[in-house]
């Protein structure tokens, strides 16, 4: 991998933006905090909603490496306002309200809800490493790049399609 500093990232321009994205993704993850903890609670499944709990505690392990990005940024913790992730709750909260309440339904939109903010996680710190490793700012990347492995091992793809499938074995049938 190429750490080799980028001269056009030496602008003050260009940290102002990789700080405003910083703070961006900080909200991003408090929002999704909250997002979880409605998500575990209208689960269906025990075992999504030991999922859910699970990944609202990697979240807080995430929102205090953004805190230390911030300290080596030299910078206090401060959010702005992420629309995307906002808009990513928001389908979620909406998936609960438009489905059933104890359903298989539920549970795979909730599923499906939980894999975009997942994947958009995913892209955004995979972005910001590389942003940090052209800045030479190579212990902000390696705090990114742990996020980038955190969100990867929350996608559990193949943990929620068990969980759907030993529903639809235990029920048989929509609830």
């Amino acid at each position: 991998m190429n750490t080799k500093k980028n001269k056009n990232t030496d602008s003050p321009h260009f940290r102002e933006f990789f700080l405003d994205q910083i703070k961006d993704v900080y909200w991003a993850e408090k929002h999704l905090s909250s997002g979880l903890k409605k998500m575990r609670k209208a689960a269906t499944s025990p075992k999504l909603a030991a999922a859910f709990e699970k990944h609202i505690e990697e979240t807080a392990g995430q929102i205090e490496r953004l805190k230390r990005v911030f300290e080596l940024l030299g910078k206090t913790p401060q959010a702005k306002k992420c629309e995307a992730m906002e808009g990513l709750v928001s389908e979620a909260e909406s998936m609960i309200e438009d489905t059933r309440k104890d359903s298989y339904t539920r549970d795979a939109g909730l599923i499906l809800a939980a894999q975009k903010a997942e994947h958009y996680e995913i892209a955004s710190y995979g972005t910001l490493k590389v942003f940090a490793e052209m800045m030479g700012e190579t212990e902000i990347a390696r705090e990114l790049g742990m996020e980038i492995h955190a969100a990867h091992k929350d996608t559990r793809t193949s943990n929620t399609v068990y969980i759907l499938s030993r529903r639809e074995t235990d029920s048989g049938k929509e609830e």
